[in-house]
């Protein structure tokens, strides 16, 4: 026989290979799983080799290379990438819920099966073993081996809950048993062992392993994230990690590397998952199921030439004891009661836990306990420490025996057990469908005949070939046959009577509208609209609502609570020495992961149910799964509609990522299109592509972020500091407290001292109070730009009501002292103060009226359609009709009835037209009706026109006297995206002049003029006259009055001209008007005189169907929104 060279070792790859492939194609679609036809060739290429003089040549050299290979090397070169593609198919929910099962059988499992069988060899092989040869041999017979399990149920289609079970618990079983392994062979070999020592040396060497595993898997999975779009060094690094773990573990830590590697899988499979999508995850997965293919068809067959070469190269030892075979079968039947009695013991545990176990599945679980490759390794390990020269603890004859026992039950386990396992499952009706199931499938076929008959329709016909024969077309569509003109039942049809059925199918169209939300969250991952992060929390939802379809509603959004939701412990945050910006941007953050997760939550529901509905149609039971579904998404849709309330900023930013995201891989496609249909070279495509994957990478690590303006660009916001002179405004911003309050605490309480008051700069605050009735009151809540306590601060009485946060409340406090100190500053500041204090009384004390006007509404009303008066003893007060007084400060009475009336309270003239019952307002104690009043004291009143005044949701109307020259942007809506973030319709429209019309103008004050402009637009008022913020007004690109501009459309949504339209016209450059002309202008319409003086508004272009949004680059390049003063923004759903 030649001598064998190194590349004969290829050839027997090649021929093992060609044989896999020969046995996979011709036992597709029998009941004989290939892995026990790969044994039996790997016997027959053995035992050609060496029962047969001549050999098998080249081959037969290769043969005898790879049967002599170092069984530590075996387990190094096959064993990772095997335990790693099974460990991270699996899927973590499953792992979760099967834990303690897979646990019991590993651990506990192992143990009674090592010393039941070490007790069975001692006691009747004639052997004259010891207890620790015994245990030796027991404990690697108890490894079932996760590559013989796993790839027998992939065969076999078993249930997921099963499989997870068996295939867990041969991953961990394999390592636990690799560990009693090593802990028996030491002792033969000579090593002692107490008590103390074993349990020691268990511990250590499995922690340690999930240790080492969990260790590699964070590093890997962080090296990750740092990858973006490229799919070959993603599959490298999980195959690279997979190796260099397990041999980590063996070698340097000393710890258990099938541990490690199951553990790293297992780690991916919960945290990395998500970060391939796509291609990537395509590939990944064919990757891997390439590389456990080709290891499985090696090891098998090798396998089964190290069984041959066992048998053969000692056959003269079994020719002296040929009761060796005969007790090799009775070691079968031990290692079946072994297995039998394990489940036995643990089933009562194995019952309670996780999803249980029935006893089909037990019995199912006894017979899958199949030997494979690992065992065999370990034999062999054995028998190479047994042939080596100087050593006494074990006999060549020992090492001979345990090659050919193991070999004997790995060939047993496989031919019988995974031969008949399908046998089993078939007698059990364990591969059965269900009834529901059937009716779907027959359902779906008809179904599929329609779209053949469709598809045919639409290409049966051509102009160059003529017709097709649909006939033929039949022929070869098997799965339809006899199935043309036969009518379609519906499967939800006839179960009326049928409980159980109904039950099944009420179930099974639940797991149908979980898989579609869950393949919806998938899609969305690519699209770009939710991150790894918000895919990690949202997917795994799904999975434990899946558990619960059979006994409950829908309840995927119960797993989503408390991630949109904030948690308890936030509320430390503001206790905590943390800066507040910090505590600012962490309760931010935490705010757009919840609206990311209840937009994609609402918008995967919506999906399911349309392919639900398409697909099934309009079945009781469709119906009311569906009806499930849309209760669930209330909760969701009332927390964005908060959200948008009172960080609309949150919102625009998460559309706006996706949108840039949506847009970058859009143009990605359409420019590998372009290379496909030959309309660009491959190198103009590459260079083009290149660039957009350097602007998907860039958003991927620097996208659009909320940020919250400085201090001092806040406070100028508001529309109280910021309408106030800055000699006056800065002291006061140097004493205000800025704070963050989260939902439910309160600011101040109902008849406690006016310490101050606060600005809410962002949130949302509601009112509640013992004396004040709020029973019409249906939205009782103050959002952003409102200031509250400043009527109690003013009048010097307790605070009239509770305030409580009513979410995440960035606000800011001003001392009582500061605010007294402002009023005797300057008499005109004194009375804007008592303006602004109205807007809130005006909401407390009229609900019916003022409730639904948005604090824009309300501030406009004040700058123009309201006049205050003080009045001193004796004056007459008279109410004409459509006008509402409120009584601030001081007392009157009324001239009929002689009433004392004291402030606050509402003066409602006889003949008002609220639309509303007077005698059952919400406050009737403090609202009086009459013509006219007497002063009894010093009184301060301020009156509303309320003329066309809606009290519903419809926007208030305005005159043109302040924004006329503004053109706000018009809010188109968009089917996908509605109601995400609009733009109010109209304010006031100019209506006919009436005398208190022309007196309230007259005397419109500066600083309400001033405030309602803050509270519209925020910090770009400063920008309109050369404030802090002309930068940041510059770089959004917004025109300045008295600057010229080049932009004829939109920057946030461009317009780019037809070639034809550019050819045939030029652009027409639109300057803006102004300052000073647009200031004559509004002061020749308000008159002259200082108190006069309306400061300009910043004038917002636009073209028909454009919208102005707002993007900016600082000079880092990161992306801000900031949260300024949003409340130019509508917060309803519009209208469809």
């Amino acid at each position: 026989m030649a001598e064998a060279t190194p590349e004969d070792a290829v050839i027997f790859v090649g021929v093992s290979l060609v044989l896999g492939i020969a046995s996979r194609h011709l036992l597709h679609g029998t009941r004989v799983p290939y892995t026990v036809a790969l044994l039996i060739l790997g016997i027959a290429m053995g035992s050609l080799e060496y029962g047969t003089a001549s050999g098998l040549g080249k081959l037969g050299a290769g043969v005898r290379l790879w049967a002599n290979i170092n069984p530590n090397l075996l387990l190094s070169v096959f064993l990772p990438a095997l335990l790693f593609e099974s460990s991270f198919s699996m899927e973590i929910h499953q792992i979760k819920k099967c834990m303690v099962q897979m646990l019991l059988l590993a651990g506990p499992g192992v143990l009674i099966s090592t010393f039941a069988l070490g007790a069975a060899l001692k006691v009747t092989f004639p052997y004259n073993w010891d207890w620790k040869t015994s245990l030796l041999l027991g404990g690697l017979l108890s490894a079932t081996d996760p590559v013989a399990v796993v790839a027998l149920l992939k065969e076999l289609g078993a249930s997921k809950k099963l499989s997870t079970i068996i295939e867990g618990e041969s991953l961990m079983n394999d390592g636990t048993a690799i560990v009693v392994y090593q802990l028996f062979y030491q002792m033969v070999m000579g090593q002692s062992f107490s008590a103390g020592d074993v349990i020691k040396f268990l511990s250590q060497v499995s922690l340690g392993a999930v240790a080492v595993g969990l260790a590699f898997g964070i590093v890997s999975v962080l090296w990750l994230g740092f990858i973006f779009n490229d799919t070959v060094i993603e599959i490298t690094l999980t195959l690279a990690v997979s190796y260099i773990a397990f041999f980590t573990a063996q070698d340097a830590a000393e710890v258990s590397g099938v541990l490690t590697v199951m553990t790293l899988g297992m780690f991916y499979a919960a945290f990395a998952r998500t970060a391939f999508k796509g291609d990537s995850q395509q590939s990944l997965h064919h990757f891997w199921e390439m590389v456990a293919y080709i290891a499985n068809t090696l090891i098998f067959i090798l396998s089964g030439v190290v069984i041959a070469d066992g048998v053969l190269h000692n056959d003269n030892h079994f020719e002296r004891h040929g009761s060796s075979w005969g007790y090799l079968l009775l070691l079968y039947v031990f290692v079946l009661v072994s297995r039998a009695l394990v489940v036995t013991v643990l089933f009562p545990l194995l019952k309670q836990f996780g999803y249980g176990l029935d006893w089909k599945e037990s019995i199912i679980l006894t017979w899958s306990g199949l030997r494979g490759a690992v065992a065999l390794a370990l034999s062999l390990s054995v028998k190479r420490a047994s042939d080596t020269a100087g050593q006494s603890y074990l006999k060549p004859e020992v090492g001979t025996l345990f090659v050919f026992f193991t070999g004997g039950i790995v060939f047993l386990t496989l031919i019988v057990n995974g031969s008949t396992t399908q046998l089993f499952l078939h007698w059990l009706g364990m591969d059965r469908l269900s009834s529901a199931k059937i009716r779907i499938l027959n359902y779906t076929k008809y179904e599929m005949l329609k779209r053949a008959l469709d598809r045919f329709g639409e290409l049966g016909d051509d102009q160059e070939l003529g017709p097709a024969e649909w006939p033929t077309v039949k022929k070869y569509i098997t799965c339809l046959n006899n199935l043309e003109g036969e009518e379609a039942s519906h499967p939800h049809e006839g179960i009326d009577n049928d409980h159980d059925l109904h039950s099944m199918n009420l179930k099974d169209i639940r797991v149908r509208l979980l898989n579609g939300v869950q393949a919806a969250y998938w899609v969305m991952l690519e699209e770009g609209r939710i991150s790894q992060h918000i895919a990690d929390i949202l997917i795994p939802s799904v999975d434990e609502a899946m558990d619960h379809v059979s006994t409950q509603p829908l309840n995927d959004w119960k797993g989503l609570q408390s991630a949109v939701h904030f948690p308890t412990h936030y509320r430390f945050l503001q206790l905590s020495r943390l800066p507040p910006r910090i505590v600012t941007i962490i309760t931010v953050k935490r705010l757009e992961t919840g609206c990311c997760v209840s937009a994609a939550f609402l918008r995967a529901h919506r999906i399911a149910r349309t392919q639900l509905n398409e697909f099934i149609g309009g079945s009781d039971i469709a119906k009311k799964v569906i009806s499930e579904s849309e209760e669930e998404g209330e909760e969701a849709e009332k927390f964005l509609e908060d959200v948008r309330v009172t960080f609309p900023q949150v919102l625009r930013v998460v559309k706006t990522r996706q949108v840039t995201y949506s847009v970058l891989q859009h143009l990605s496609e359409y420019v590998q299109n372009l290379e496909k249909t030959g309309l660009l070279e491959e190198k103009e495509m590459v260079h083009l592509d290149d660039a957009l994957q350097r602007d998907l990478k860039r958003l991927h690590r620097n996208p659009p972020i909320v940020k919250m303006p400085k201090i001092r660009e806040l406070l100028r916001a508001h529309p109280l500091l910021g309408a106030l002179p800055q000699d006056l405004r800065e002291p006061l911003e140097s004493s205000t407290k800025e704070t963050m309050k989260l939902r439910g605490v309160s600011l101040y309480k109902e008849d406690s001292r006016p310490n101050g008051i606060w600005l809410i700069s962002v949130g949302a605050v509601k009112w509640r109070s013992r004396n004040l009735s709020s029973k019409h009151s249906l939205n009782p809540v103050f959002s952003h730009s409102s200031t509250l306590g400043l009527y109690e601060v003013l009048i010097g009485k307790p605070y009239i009501c509770d305030m409580v946060t009513d979410s995440a409340v960035h606000c800011f406090f001003i001392d009582a002292d500061k605010i007294q100190n402002l009023c005797r500053a300057d008499p005109d500041i004194e009375g804007f103060l008592w303006q602004e204090s109205s807007i809130v009384i005006a909401k407390l004390l009229l609900p019916e009226v003022f409730e639904n006007l948005a604090m824009t509404k309300l501030r406009a009303l004040v700058a123009e359609r309201s006049i205050m008066n003080v009045h001193i003893k004796g004056e007459v007060i008279n109410v004409t009709s459509n006008y509402i007084g409120i009584l601030l400060e001081g007392f009157v009475t009324q001239t009929e009835s002689k009433s004392l009336v004291t402030p606050p309270a509402v003066l409602l003239p006889s003949d008002t037209d609220l639309g509303v019952d007077t005698s059952a307002l919400s406050n009737s104690k403090l609202c009086y009706v009459g013509p006219a009043y007497q002063v009894e004291a010093r009184a301060r009143v301020i009156f509303f026109d309320v003329t066309n005044l809606e009290t519903d949701h419809h926007p208030l109307h305005r005159p043109a006297s302040l924004l006329s020259q503004v053109e706000l942007p018009r809010h188109h809506s968009n089917r996908e995206h509605s109601g995400l973030l609009s733009w109010p319709e109209s304010f006031y429209k100019a209506r006919g002049a009436s005398p208190g019309d022309v007196e309230i103008q007259q005397m419109g004050p500066t600083f309400s003029a001033r405030a309602l402009q803050l509270s519209m637009y925020g910090s770009m008022i400063d920008d309109m006259h050369g404030g802090t913020g002309k930068k940041y007004l510059t770089q959004k690109g917004m025109p300045r009055l008295g600057s010229s501009t080049t932009d004829s459309h939109s920057k946030s949504y461009p317009r780019v001209p037809s070639r034809t339209e550019s050819a045939t016209r030029t652009l027409t450059k639109v300057q803006s008007e102004g300052g000073e002309s647009l200031r004559s202008r509004v002061l020749n319409r308000a008159g002259s005189g200082p108190s006069n003086t309306v400061p300009p508004l910043p004038v917002r272009r636009e073209r028909e169907n454009e919208k102005e949004e707002e993007s900016d680059d600082d000079e880092e390049e990161e992306v801000i929104v900031r949260i300024d003063s949003p409340s130019t923004l509508t917060f309803h759903q519009p209208s469809k």
